[in-house]
């Protein structure tokens, strides 16, 4: 800025006006001051000045799980727009799922002074939050709840939309429901678990443990899983796959092999209606989760001290694919 005021020929306070969009400055003042701005590549610190004023950053921080994960992505997606229309930047981190990574991520955010936080959280324990919370930092969980840290949370009825699809296969009369899951360390998995479980033993329908395979993390282990399955003296007779990268490997082998095998996924996906395989999405709009969650945190970054509250937001079962060969 002092560089700023001695190439306009003017005071510091003058420059710090201009650059404050303070009223009542001289247009022509005005004129050389943004003249020697341009000239010299002069950026104003946002940090700084907050840091001098105590005044927001107008930045909020987003973590996620792996950006290149088409859920993932729609959630920055959404929550950017939100955030441009608020002229706030966002910044985004991912973290791998790895709850050190995670930690140190927040951690980092909150020393840039970030005015919030969206959290998609990958460990148990986030009471480390709890002081940057009692300072005055808000944050925002979404897809799963905080670990020992009161806050807000913006969840998908995971549990209710299995519960609906398991339900609709035992009502076509499968008894053998298999069921390929991620991690159980997952909140979101052990939900969609219980929904599955919840809709067998209303329905008097045998639940058996050795359908239930835990640790499908990607597309091929999911379609060595379905292989393994399908060459059992008893298979199952239909498949619930809990997230949209088992869904893709289990379609590949089903289709493979020509299967008749039904087939329920959570998460609906891009090309799902294309699938030369029919199956049934358990859907939601992951848009929606991100507005939401944003939504609140603006909230409270407005001054909301209301007491912390979650909001579940609904799913739909939606036919996809196309009929057999």
């Amino acid at each position: 800025m002092a560089d700023v005021a001695a190439r306009a020929g003017v005071s510091l306070k003058t420059v710090s006006r201009v650059v404050n969009d303070a009223p009542h400055v001289q247009p022509e003042l005005a004129e050389r001051v943004l003249a020697a701005v341009a000239e010299l590549g002069f950026r104003r610190n946002h940090l700084a000045s907050s840091l001098r004023s105590g005044q927001a950053t107008a930045t909020i921080g987003l973590l996620i799980e792996e950006i290149a994960n088409p859920f993932y992505a729609t959630i920055a997606g959404a929550a950017a727009e939100m955030a441009r229309q608020r002229d706030t930047m966002l910044i985004i981190a991912s973290s791998e799922e790895d709850p050190a990574r995670e930690q140190q991520l927040l951690r980092d955010m909150c020393a840039r002074r970030v005015d919030g936080l969206l959290v998609v959280p990958a460990g148990h324990d986030h009471s480390f939050l709890r002081a940057e919370v009692e300072l005055g930092t808000p944050v925002v969980f979404l897809d799963r709840p905080a670990g020992k840290l009161r806050a807000d949370t913006v969840l998908l009825d995971n549990r209710g939309g299995a519960r609906a699809g398991v339900r609709r296969l035992v009502e076509a009369g499968h008894r053998r429901v298999a069921v390929l899951l991620d991690s159980i360390g997952v909140y979101t998995m052990r939900e969609r678990l219980d929904g599955a479980q919840d809709a067998l033993v209303e329905a008097g329908a045998p639940y058996d443990n050795r359908l239930v395979r835990d640790g499908v993390r990607d597309p091929a282990a999911a379609g060595r899983v379905v292989a393994e399955l399908l060459d059992q003296p008893d298979p199952p007779t239909a498949f619930f796959s809990l997230n949209n990268r088992i869904t893709l490997g289990v379609i590949e082998e089903l289709y493979r092999r020509g299967s008749d095998a039904a087939l329920l996924a959570f998460d609906d996906f891009d090309l799902a209606r294309l699938v030369p395989y029919p199956l049934t999405v358990i859907a939601y709009d992951a848009g929606e989760l991100a507005r939401a969650a944003t939504e609140l945190l603006f909230r409270r970054i407005d001054g909301d001290r209301s007491w912390p509250h979650t909001v579940v937001l609904p799913t739909e079962l939606v036919a996809r694919g196309q009929p057999n060969r």
